[in-house]
């Protein structure tokens, strides 16, 4: 790998999520402090791979860093996954002059960093842009307070109407392989029941815990479940709820509405630090690694080991929510 990174390439790959966009405005703003040049790859691998790449200056951030979603979109990209994708898109680097790359993104986005990295010279830094909080090396992933917000607002005006008509609602949230959503806002709600891929769910007592709320007259009822519970999400959890108990049972889904929005204080601040620190690495040679932040304090973890480690939540988040609900 070349020694001293003097153009950096920076990008969003993957989901978007909410503060995707400070942190390209901190990279760009940043690599120019330190007199680099920074360019935008539009459209994640897919942009690299097409050569859809210009240079950033500092307007080119202006009036951003409020701003959900990611100005430098987003997409999937099947061709990056095959190494001639990804040798068209080194060669598109090297017209440019680039040898520093910065992917905003998930695991999925980490891998294809890591892959491309260890055949190229290209020195790549991660960022973990994810609602769902399922990268390790971090306590909080750029989108993810933004992404729980959103969710406990809408629950909290759900848990109106549910009042107001004595409903059971099942409510579910994002998180394919992470509960973290569905943790986090079921908790900040009171939901008396929360669902998530990493527990199993025991459907059974599940419905013996709400015939008993039931019999005490409990006002409202509320069940968070992720979308990646193992049951298969709200439709199916409600399916099995009212086979079993004859209740007013109504089911909502949030869906995409929790990725987008302006990005909360938090997720602006974090993103900030982390791209700065970002273009930091680059110039220090510290390279392959994800950018994180672990009792607000700057960490660094290779990229290979932020793919393959999860986030664990362990057996007190339940009992909190047991204890609580009751």
């Amino acid at each position: 790998m070349e020694k001293k990174v003097t153009k950096i390439g920076v990008m969003t790959s993957g989901g978007d999520s909410p503060g995707m966009n400070a942190a390209v405005r901190a990279v760009v703003r940043t690599g120019l402090y330190h007199g680099m040049e920074v360019f935008g790859i539009m459209r994640g691998y897919a942009g690299l791979i097409e050569n859809d790449i210009f240079p950033m200056h500092s307007k080119s951030v202006a009036n951003i860093i409020q701003r959900g979603g990611t100005i430098l979109k987003t997409a999937r990209c099947k061709e990056f996954l095959e190494h001639e994708g990804r040798k068209k898109a080194y060669e598109n680097l090297k017209k440019h002059g680039i040898n520093g790359l910065v992917v905003i993104g998930g695991d999925g986005s980490f891998k294809g960093a890591q892959k491309f990295s260890n055949e190229f010279d290209i020195p790549c830094i991660g960022l973990p842009g994810t609602i769902d909080k399922d990268i390790a090396g971090t306590d909080f992933t750029i989108g993810f307070d933004t992404a729980v917000n959103t969710a406990v607002e809408a629950i909290d005006k759900i848990r109106d109407t549910a009042d107001a008509h004595d409903r059971l609602f099942i409510i579910e949230v994002m998180g394919r392989d992470a509960g973290y959503i569905a943790l986090h806002s079921g908790i900040a709600t009171g939901a008396e029941h929360i669902l998530i891929p990493e527990k199993k769910t025991d459907i059974d007592h599940l419905i013996s815990s709400l015939q008993e709320k039931e019999k005490r007259q409990k006002l409202v009822n509320l069940v968070v479940v992720a979308e990646g519970d193992g049951f298969g999400g709200a439709e199916e959890v409600a399916k099995l709820v009212k086979e079993k108990l004859n209740a007013d049972t109504r089911v909502c889904i949030l869906g995409h509405i929790q990725r987008g929005g302006a990005p909360s204080c938090l997720d602006r601040l974090i993103a900030s630090r982390m791209g700065y620190s970002a273009v930091e690495c680059l110039m220090e040679g510290r390279h392959n690694v994800m950018v994180g932040i672990v009792n607000n304090k700057m960490s660094y973890t290779p990229l290979d080991k932020a793919v393959k480690a999860k986030q664990k939540i362990g057996d007190d988040w339940m009992k909190i929510v047991k204890i609580l609900a009751s």
